[in-house]
C-alpha cells in the first residue's frame, strides 16, 4: 500500500567521517551540507542519514544547527574518506571505510513521506537498484546524485568507472552529474544523444563556475552560475546544489528556475568560506 505523500523532498544518504588535509575527523556526507539547502528552499523537507552510533558525536553540530530537519538512524558502520587538496580546485581522494547499504529495512525506518526523495550515494553500493524500485513503488519521484554511478565501492584511492548496473537508471526522475562524472558515464563528451540513451527524463550536468546544462526531452539549456566564487574549497557544493534544486522542483519550480535558485545558494555559501581580511588591512 502506498503511503500518503506530501509535497516536499526527503534527502537520504550515509554519514561520512572526513579527514581533510590531515586535520582531525570532520562531519561529511550529504547530511552535513543539505540542511542549508532545504532551509534556503523552504517548503517541506527532511534529511535522514545513516551511520554508526560511535560516530554520531561528530554530527552534534549538524543536529544542533538544523534540529528536527535532520534525523540520524543507526547502522553497523560509517563511511570514511580522506581528502587532500593540491589546491582549491584539485584534490586527491581515498576511501577509508565503506558505508552501510540502504535496503528495505532502512527505507522502512526512514519512512519518507514526501513526493520527492533525493538519494545522495557516496559510493556505488549505497543504494541498490531494488531500493530505487521500492521508492518508485511507494510513489516517490527519485532524484539521484550521479557520483553513485561512477564511484567504485572499495577501500583505497577513489576509483571511478562506468560499471554501474544500468537498471539503476530505470526509476530515476532526475539525475545530477558533475562534469567529470558525465564524461565517465558518456565514455567521452556528454551530449543530448547521451542523455537520450540514458533514458532519465531530467539530467543536470554541473560545470562549476560555468553553471550547469539541463537535458529534458531532447533539449539542453545552459543555466549560468549565479556568480563566480574562487579561491575556496568547494567540498559539499554539489550536495547543496542538488538538494536545493530538488527542493525547488518539489515546490513546483521548473528546472531552469530551480537551477538558478540552487546556483545562488551555492555562491552565497562558498562566499562564506572566503578568508576574512584582518582589521588592519586596507
Amino acid at each position: 500500500m502506498r503511503p500518503q505523500l506530501v509535497d516536499g523532498v526527503t534527502v537520504l544518504g550515509n554519514l561520512a567521517v572526513d579527514q581533510i588535509d590531515g586535520a582531525p575527523p570532520s562531519p561529511g556526507g550529504c547530511a552535513s551540507f543539505a540542511g542549508v539547502a532545504l532551509e534556503y528552499a523552504g517548503g517541506v523537507g527532511q534529511i535522514v542519514a545513516m551511520g554508526a552510533p560511535a560516530d554520531h558525536h561528530l554530527f552534534t553540530g549538524v543536529l544542533d544547527r538544523f534540529g528536527s530537519l535532520v534525523r540520524i538512524i543507526d547502522s553497523d558502520r560509517t563511511a570514511g574518506f580522506r581528502l587532500d587538496y593540491v589546491d582549491v580546485d584539485h584534490r586527491a581522494m581515498s576511501v577509508t571505510a565503506l558505508g552501510p547499504i540502504w535496503g528495505t529495512d532502512q527505507i522502512d525506518t526512514a519512512n519518507p513521506e514526501t513526493t520527492w526523495v533525493h538519494l545522495a550515494p557516496l559510493l556505488r553500493a549505497d543504494f541498490p537498484e531494488e531500493t530505487l524500485a521500492l521508492l518508485a513503488e511507494r510513489g516517490h519521484r527519485v532524484a539521484y546524485d550521479g557520483q553513485g554511478l561512477v564511484r567504485a565501492d572499495r577501500v583505497g584511492p577513489l576509483a571511478v568507472d562506468r560499471d554501474y548496473p544500468h537498471g539503476l537508471l530505470r526509476d530515476i526522475s532526475v539525475l545530477k552529474l558533475a562534469e567529470d562524472e558525465a564524461v565517465i558515464v558518456a565514455d567521452g563528451e556528454f551530449d543530448a544523444a547521451t542523455a537520450e540513451r540514458l533514458g532519465v527524463p531530467e539530467i543536470l550536468v554541473t560545470l562549476g563556475s560555468e553553471g550547469c546544462d539541463i537535458y529534458t526531452e531532447g533539449d539542453v539549456v545552459r543555466v549560468p552560475a549565479a556568480w563566480r566564487v574562487t579561491g575556496v574549497q568547494a567540498t559539499g557544493a554539489g550536495d547543496m546544489f542538488t538538494s536545493c534544486y530538488v527542493a525547488n522542483r518539489a515546490a513546483g519550480a521548473d528546472p531552469v528556475a530551480a537551477a538558478r535558485r540552487a546556483s545562488e545558494l551555492v555562491a552565497r555559501e562558498l562566499e562564506k568560506r572566503l578568508p576574512v581580511p584582518s582589521p588592519d588591512r586596507v
